[in-house]
């Protein structure tokens, strides 16, 4: 069977469980191939008794919640051990198995001093600040670029886990102590907290490229899930208000091992509106009622940072982005019920930058940052559409902006999230290849 890749299209947090979701039995693996604990995905479940559970998922794989699925940290993971093995406890004690997770021998461990970095930077930084997590993601990439990373495997030779550990702080901690004022790390005590990982981590971790290479050959459905967006893409997103990682399509290959023609369908998650967390230019964000409205409605607060998230209306211009970065063949739109309610539905399908109208995604990041939505505005409608189950039970305007929104990102929308519970969709047209 061929590989199957999800990304998100906007700045994050469109949904992507209801895709996983949807794709339910039909997947074997399900791979997180970018990014740590600095992404999250809340997945509400409803039990036989008809309860609605909500599971914050931040460094773990959605498949983690599916008891026939393997769920994968790719080798393009950083991973903070204490928060992967909180996060499997937590689960765990509410009756998740999660003794199938297996880890990449290849994924980088995020350091401590590699947080201590993360925050000292951003403080430093100041107004010119990325708006980061926090939580040591980008030093950890940037060490693993500049050939000093700590990777998994490394935790089971302690001789040179020591001397990764003491090469990398001969220059972090002139950096911690002469530039940001800070204690110096002690090398001792990070190889000694990273060692205490070992044990339990060893079972779990292989040649994850190996793995999904054979399973992809004996028939199994693979699922590459990306953590952050394509606009957080560190190569192709709103740069330098971006994650440290390849978010795209062509990251996941080089984020799981798998090869790209292993690849069938790429699937993309589109929120109904448009939100981002942190720093960095946003044409269509609200400062109005409007934008309140969609935040309070779509309880829009990150999952890992419980940060507000900054709210604008649909911007199809970074739709037909995505689609072109990452060749996607179909859409998800979640959100659509968060839009009941207006009696107007704008849908940005164009930028004005000084005059100058740009159909595409302006080239320059100046540009981006200075650009005026251009709206098409579509009639609302009040209808409760979390019961619609076909695209034909939605109110007519809701099909309506569905459709412009489809022809205007240039790729098909396959499915319709309807709700938050994980079977309140709609399914167009089937995500499986």
């Amino acid at each position: 069977m061929p590989a199957i890749v999800l990304v998100g299209a906007q700045w994050g947090d469109e949904g992507k469980g209801k895709a996983t979701d949807l794709l339910g039995s039909a997947v074997d693996y399900v791979v997180k191939f970018n990014g740590g604990n600095n992404a999250g995905h809340t997945v509400v479940i409803e039990g036989p008794d008809g309860q609605r559970e909500k599971y914050a998922l931040h460094l773990l794989p959605s498949g983690i919640l599916s008891p026939n699925v393997v769920p994968v940290i790719g080798n393009g993971v950083v991973v903070d051990l204490e928060v992967l093995f909180d996060e499997l406890d937590g689960l765990a004690a509410r009756g998740v198995d999660t003794s199938r997770l297996i880890v990449s021998a290849n994924a980088h461990i995020i350091a401590p001093y590699n947080r201590t970095l993360d925050k000292v930077t951003e403080r430093f930084l100041g107004k010119r600040k990325i708006g980061t997590t926090g939580r040591g993601i980008g030093p950890t990439y940037a060490d693993k670029m500049n050939r000093i990373g700590i990777r998994v495997q490394d935790l089971f030779d302690e001789n040179i886990l020591r001397q990764k550990v003491e090469a990398a702080l001969e220059v972090k901690n002139q950096l911690l102590v002469k530039i940001y004022n800070t204690r110096a790390a002690e090398a001792n005590r990070v190889v000694e907290e990273l060692l205490s990982y070992a044990d339990r981590l060893a079972p779990m971790v292989r040649d994850t490229s190996l793995e999904l290479e054979k399973a992809l050959d004996a028939g199994r459905t693979v699922l590459l899930e990306a953590g952050q967006a394509t606009l957080l893409d560190v190569d192709h997103g709103t740069y330098p208000f971006v994650t440290s990682s390849s978010a795209t399509a062509g990251g996941a290959c080089t984020g799981s091992g798998i090869p790209p023609t292993r690849v069938a369908r790429v699937i993309a998650i589109l929120k109904a509106y448009t939100t981002r967390v942190g720093e960095g230019p946003f044409p269509t964000e609200l400062f109005d009622d409007d934008g309140e409205t969609l935040r309070k409605t779509g309880q829009e607060y990150g999952t890992t940072t419980g940060r507000p998230r900054r709210c604008g209306w649909m911007d199809t211009v970074i739709g037909r982005y995505a689609t072109r970065i990452n060749g996607v063949t179909d859409f998800v739109i979640t959100k659509l019920d968060v839009l009941t309610g207006f009696e107007k539905v704008p849908v940005c399908v164009a930028y004005d930058v000084d005059g100058v109208r740009h159909d595409e995604m302006p080239v320059n990041q100046s540009d981006v940052h200075h650009a005026t939505p251009i709206y098409d505005y579509l009639d609302g409608w009040w209808e409760d559409i979390s019961g619609c189950r076909t695209f034909e039970e939605l109110p007519e305007n809701a099909q309506r902006y569905v459709l412009r929104v489809e022809e205007l990102i240039g790729s098909r929308v396959s499915a319709i999230g309807v709700g938050p519970g994980r079977h309140e969709i709609i399914e167009r047209h089937s995500l499986l290849p």
